[in-house]
């Protein structure tokens, strides 16, 4: 199955309707990509949500060791893991309360694609969540 995003009016409105992003891979390092992305998704208004079991809070915010230990309603999981880890992240978010799923840029798997499209999910992948949002505004 061929990889396909939304359109960038499409993804404009998700993030628009967006509150809640659980960040999957993020590090309490302030040179990483995941941080960065992270800090500017929350000065923008979105709650975020730490997920990394080695890590007990970055931004002021406590972390959870995985999809499963988030309370309530997740708008975006974004994924800042290596591709071949998207497959077991896409079925943690089959057990979840999420809308959209998100792999970074330079991050796609097929197989995750595929299994997260035919239960109706949306999907984006190597797309940078902080460059879509600046692209939006």
């Amino acid at each position: 199955m061929k990889i396909e995003n939304p359109s960038k009016e499409e993804i404009g409105a998700i993030l628009k309707k967006a509150k809640r992003i659980a960040v999957v891979g993020l590090s309490d390092k302030p040179e990483r990509d995941s941080y960065e992305v992270a800090e500017a998704l929350q000065r923008a208004g979105y709650e975020i949500i730490p997920v990394n079991p080695a890590i007990q809070e970055v931004l002021g915010v406590k972390a959870v060791p995985s999809l499963k230990a988030i309370e309530g309603h997740v708008d975006i999981v974004d994924v800042f893991r290596r591709s071949e880890h998207l497959p077991e992240i896409a079925k943690e978010f089959l057990e979840i309360d999420a809308d959209v799923f998100w792999a970074q840029l330079g991050l796609a798997n097929e197989g995750a694609y595929a299994l997260l499209k035919e239960k109706g999910y949306t999907v984006i992948m190597n797309r940078c969540i902080k460059v879509e949002h600046a692209l939006m505004n």
